[in-house]
């Protein structure tokens, strides 16, 4: 399961007064992971170390300059790299304190995007699709510059994608409704165009993240309605196209988010790896209204497995290095860790290599075991019995195994098919089962959404509060529900301690009767005006006023004689007292 842990600060915002952006244009690896460099929206680029969350240099251009578009580091000559004012490039090194005495050079078209190449070179991109290498632009930079993109086509995005030996520079153009995908490949060059797919008239995606796995690279677009797509372009046999005739690009979905009320304004989804993928922006199923997230879903299970409640405005940015989420949001830019194990994407994936084979038989054959129908109506009963037997010991099996986290796949089919035969055969249930399996926190109620209403109608109290409890995504109605079965249960509890006065066994996770009292106390407050508005509570109300009258009579009675019971309990009795005598207490 995929993890978000605490996160820090690593430096304040200045946003826009109007709210509508960070005041960040880029986040940028420096010279390794724990160093980044952070370039607002106006003059400043700044150097932090991540772990220390310190600047460690900082440069601006002059009031009159404006910083447009992220600085990037070279690491093949240890020197940054800015454009200001569109045009103007500016290459300089850490120690150098002042931009003006930095190299500069203005070339002849408007550049959009300067991209890092990892022990390579930096990849410069012109707003009208051109693409140049850094050298090759700086040795003459008056050098004519040709628009790849048509008249009125304006770039949304762009990015770098190494393919194994081949160089790829992927942008993203919008013209007139329509939004099409340029994949240009160095050296070789080539160029291709496609067009994506149309959503709904009117709607353009909020973003794009791609990556590149299995010789093709992989597209990821988010919409304002929470559709997600995913695009795949093969770099096998890839044309040398004209970059005029646009191929269709076909697409699937991915994810369908829930959006709320409205359509989503500033969202972003960047992919982790191959199996998950972070947004921010969008709203968490089982929160309310005006809380903004960031949260980590699995694009195999269709699952959300982490999220996490983000304080202040979110302005649809996020970027991640080395296992971190940079996000900024109200007037703070916060560091994330996250976690996404490999194991479960192996095991997502049909790629789990079992170091056992019985392992092997044990998670297919118990999720087999499941399916077993009895086409003999007179030893059904028999046969059910023996599946529910053997289901058991198979379950132990495979619960026993080292190596659990990996079995994230198996323990949700396994699940949806006991839950599924539970529905629909009233006479095979497998409490024990189904508890050991929310147990491995391999769940959430997404992957099963019908396990905790089957508790519900088993009445199984235990199992509704084990996934009460593991359940990060419980929506609120079927929480609802469980509390009012809660509270019959708690009434029930309440009855059989009270009366019985048997002490809680160890071992057993019936709450104690002090924690009994609490939850009555609090639901009772929680919904005291609900009730006095109630007709149908008239009678409890009269029996609680009732109740409450005698024991605050009871409690004067007992506060006039509290001084003498204590000067009793002060006394020291007489040791020589014999079975048969008189004495005389004097209290005062």
């Amino acid at each position: 399961m995929a993890a978000l842990y605490e996160g820090y600060t690593l430096c304040g915002l200045v946003p826009a007064q109007n709210l509508s952006n960070s005041g960040i244009q880029g986040i940028e690896v420096e010279r390794d992971t724990d160093h980044v460099v952070v370039t607002d929206s106006t003059r400043s680029v700044t150097l932090y170390k991540v772990s220390d969350q310190k600047p460690l240099g900082s440069w601006t251009v002059k009031q009159e300059q404006t910083l447009t578009c992220p600085v990037v580091y070279n690491s093949q000559t240890k020197e940054y790299v800015a454009v200001s004012d569109n045009k103007v490039v500016r290459i300089w090194k850490e120690d150098d304190i002042l931009l003006d005495k930095a190299f500069r050079a203005t070339v002849s078209s408007n550049v959009w995007r300067v991209h890092t190449v990892v022990e390579g070179e930096p990849i410069v991109v012109f707003q009208k699709g051109a693409v140049r290498l850094l050298d090759s632009l700086l040795s003459a930079p008056q050098q004519n510059i040709e628009e790849v993109f048509s008249q009125d086509e304006a770039i949304r995005w762009s990015t770098y994608i190494l393919a194994e030996t081949q160089q790829f520079v992927i942008c993203a153009t919008e013209l007139k409704g329509d939004h099409f995908l340029y994949l240009q490949r160095l050296n070789p060059n080539s160029l291709q165009r496609y067009r994506l797919e149309r959503e709904e008239p009117g709607l353009s995606p909020l973003s794009f993240s791609a990556s590149y796995r299995d010789k093709q690279i992989c597209l990821l677009y988010l919409y304002p309605n929470g559709h997600v797509y995913q695009s795949v372009v093969s770099v096998r046999g890839l044309g040398a196209g004209d970059g005029v005739q646009a191929v269709p690009l076909p697409r699937s979905l991915v994810l369908s988010l829930p959006v709320g009320e409205g359509m989503l304004e500033t969202a972003s989804a960047l992919v982790l790896d191959e199996a998950h993928v972070a947004f921010v922006g969008v709203p968490h199923p089982s929160a309310g209204t005006g809380k903004d997230f960031l949260c980590i879903w699995n694009t195999n299970f269709q699952t959300l497995q982490a999220g996490k409640e983000m304080a202040g405005k979110i302005y649809g940015q996020l970027w991640s290095f080395s296992s971190k989420l940079f996000i900024p949001h109200g007037k703070t830019l916060s560091v994330i860790p996250y976690e996404c194990p490999k194991s479960s994407l192996a095991s997502a994936l049909g790629k789990l290599k079992q170091a056992r084979a019985e392992g092997k038989l044990k998670e297919t054959s118990s999720v087999t075991m499941v399916t077993i129908s009895e086409n003999a109506s007179d030893k059904k009963a028999m046969e059910t019995r023996k599946t529910v037997c053997c289901m058991t010991k198979e379950t132990e099996g495979l619960l026993s195994r080292a190596d659990i986290q990996d079995l994230q796949t198996s323990v949700g089919q396994l699940t949806s098919a006991l839950v599924s035969r539970s529905l629909a055969e009233p006479s095979f249930y497998t409490p024990s089962t189904l508890a050991q399996l929310v147990r491995t926190q391999s769940l959430c109620h997404s992957v099963c959404p019908d396990l905790v209403l089957l508790a519900l109608e088993k009445k199984d109290y235990f199992l509704c509060q084990l996934c009460l409890q593991f359940f990060p995504d419980i929506p609120d109605a079927v929480t609802c529900a469980c509390l009012r079965l809660f509270l019959r249960y708690l009434q029930f509890l309440y009855l059989k301690y009270s009366q019985d006065a048997f002490p809680q066994m160890h071992g057993l996770r019936s709450p104690s009767l002090v924690e009994i009292m609490d939850w009555v106390c609090l639901l009772l407050d929680a919904h005291f005006t609900v009730l006095v508005m109630t007709p149908e509570a008239k009678g409890l109300l009269l029996n609680l006023h009732r109740f409450v009258k005698s024991q605050v009579r009871l409690f004067s009675e007992l506060g006039k004689i509290e001084g003498s019971l204590q000067e009793i309990n002060q006394m020291k009795g007489n040791k020589d007292i014999r079975q048969y005598s008189i004495e005389i207490i004097e209290l005062f």
